[in-house]
């Protein structure tokens, strides 16, 4: 292939970062029996494991990086695993993969992901009224804001702020309440700045937030995840201690059938279920107090066996105070007992189907 070369290609693959490892794939020595020929480019990707479960994560990653370049037409990989002792070299003694740590700066109590399987279930404003409740009873709280390329924390808060520099990372902003708060958006020169960035540069940024904010002392640190099962929720499987998750949906078979698959990421990353939470789950007339069920019946008890944590109804206030910042002052008894429920709860262990 005329000015393309061995070297471009490996360039490019350098790009690439295990997302368990946090290494390039290129120094990992995973990149194999590369050749060039005619406009295709082949190459073997040795896995530190044949059941990877983020082969196919890896495998699209390096593909696109390598099609980016001028004059390829095609890309080949064949999957391959490391032999014992190549593994136990990239690894470490053992061959195990590194649990993830906690910063010595850091001391949290419990680390739980807030997840669905779409977007516009209300997973942002369930994390948001969660750590308010949590917050209301006592506890410390702080949320890290994974939904990097459509963070909602900061407005739902109300915060502007950006954080603050000291020697050991970034300190993060308070609300009224107390809760710490980490997101891409207070970071920017605007909160409409659109984030345009692939999936590894994702990745690194939502690792920062875990390595170099400094959450001080908290109770619980919840984790506002994006929507779906890409990069980004796998990043906070593989690089953050979960002690467990808490699934969001909405009454109809399509919103359940699609958290079903966030459920079933968690069961391959061995991440345990904690409760689900049902949002919208029905409209009660202000002045008659009739319940319409908008969205049709529940579905939720079809997701998995955990406990059922709230239904909550549809507020048109909820939307007008998330809107304006004031998020804190909303008190919901049914995220109330939710969060007294999820102190007390065991995590419900998966396991991969």
């Amino acid at each position: 292939m005329p000015g393309l070369t061995e070297t471009d290609i490996i360039a490019a693959l350098r790009e690439v970062m295990d997302p368990e490892l946090h290494r390039s794939i290129v120094d990992l020595n995973m990149v194999r029996d590369l050749l060039i020929s005619d406009g295709t480019v082949q190459f073997t990707l040795a896995l530190t494991v044949p059941d990877c479960p983020l082969r196919d994560q890896l495998t699209e990653d390096a593909r696109n990086v390598v099609k980016r370049l001028p004059g390829v037409k095609d890309v080949v990989i064949t999957l391959s695993a490391m032999s014992d002792a190549e593994r136990a070299a990239v690894l470490g003694q053992g061959g195990q993969i590194p649990p993830p740590t906690t910063p010595p700066f850091n001391h949290i109590g419990r680390v739980i992901a807030v997840a669905s399987g779409k977007g516009g279930v209300g997973k942002s404003s369930v994390t948001a009224l969660l750590a308010v409740a949590l917050a209301r009873a006592k506890y410390r709280v702080g949320i890290l804001d994974a939904d990097v390329t459509g963070p909602s924390i900061p407005r739902l808060f109300g915060l502007r702020d950006s954080p603050r520099m000291s020697m050991m990372g970034m300190l993060p902003p308070q609300t009224g309440l107390g809760i710490k708060i980490m997101s891409i958006n207070l970071l920017l020169p605007s909160e409409d700045e659109a984030v345009i960035w692939r999936g590894p540069i994702v990745s690194q940024v939502i690792q920062q937030f875990w390595n170099e904010v400094v959450w001080g002392d908290l109770d619980y640190l919840l984790v506002d995840l994006p929507p779906g099962t890409s990069d980004a929720p796998l990043t906070v499987m593989q690089s953050l201690p979960l002690d467990g998750m808490i699934l969001v949906t909405t009454p109809q078979e399509l919103a359940a059938m699609v958290v079903r698959k966030a459920r079933r990421m968690a069961e391959t990353m061995n991440t345990p279920i904690l409760g689900i939470v049902e949002n919208m789950s029905a409209f009660v007339c202000p002045t008659c107090g009739t319940r319409y069920e908008l969205f049709g019946p529940s579905h939720a008890h079809e997701i998995a066996d955990a406990p059922l944590l709230a239904r909550l109804r549809l507020l048109p206030e909820l939307a007008r105070m998330g809107d304006a910042g004031s998020i804190e002052l909303i008190s919901l008894p049914e995220l109330d007992a939710a969060a007294a429920s999820l102190v007390q709860l065991e995590p419900v262990p998966t396991t991969a189907a």
